[in-house]
């Protein structure tokens, strides 16, 4: 079967253009304009990725996006968030409350396609890959996408897993913001570091005492020492 995403967006324009050029790359599409319609909409279709416009009527796509991550059903739902320039400060917000990318408004439809299918392959397991990752008290089981600190398993969304792993793979080794915009969210430009210095602090709140773990190199980027 082909993904499903579900699209939400209060303008037509958008919402039509986001649905007929996702259909066209061969997903499987259903449109929401509203934002009360959108938890429903998850209920009912229970898509692989959501695409959410921030600023809707009803109810705003950060508290959409709130919800979908504090509830155990849709905690790992990816989100990619459709945000004007001027939402900067909510986009950042949008990305500390596990939203995995965002696009900036207005875009070019085939930058859209890549984005979805690059979250969508970072929300896949690894067909031949069961073994586990550690490094002192985490556990990343990258064949299940599951993440364990001291024992206790954490929620973690795909992208945050994808850059715990990747920081584990290369353990010793500096990485800069801008490799890990491209190896992780497949950006070939850094186009907004922030992104990862965002990711960055959500692992860490998560692994709790075992965040020591990651070295921040000032002005430079991260490593697992």
């Amino acid at each position: 079967m082909n993904p499903k995403i579900l699209v939400a967006d209060d303008e037509p324009d958008v919402l039509n253009l986001v649905a007929s050029n996702l259909c066209l790359a061969g997903f499987e599409v259903v449109k929401v304009s509203d934002g009360l319609g959108v938890i429903p909409a998850v209920a009912k279709h229970f898509p692989d990725l959501l695409v959410l416009d921030l600023m809707l009527p009803g109810m705003s796509g950060l508290d959409i996006c709130r919800m979908l991550k504090a509830a155990p059903d849709t905690a790992r739902l990816p989100i990619i968030m459709l945000t004007a320039k001027a939402e900067e400060v909510d986009r950042i917000v949008g990305l500390e409350l596990g939203a995995d990318d965002y696009i900036t408004k207005p875009f070019s439809p085939r930058e859209l396609v890549l984005r979805v299918k690059s979250v969508l392959k970072r929300a896949t397991p690894p067909a031949e890959n069961s073994d586990c990752l550690s490094v002192g008290d985490i556990v990343l089981d990258t064949a299940r996408l599951q993440v364990t600190v001291c024992g206790e398993p954490i929620d973690f969304t795909a992208t945050e897993i994808n850059l715990l792993r990747l920081l584990i793979e290369r353990r010793g080794f500096v990485q800069s913001r801008n490799t890990l915009l491209n190896d992780v969210w497949g950006y070939d430009s850094a186009i907004d570091t922030r992104t990862v210095d965002t990711h960055i602090r959500r692992l860490r709140e998560k692994l709790g005492p075992a965040a020591d773990c990651i070295e921040t190199v000032r002005g430079f980027g991260y490593r697992i020492g």
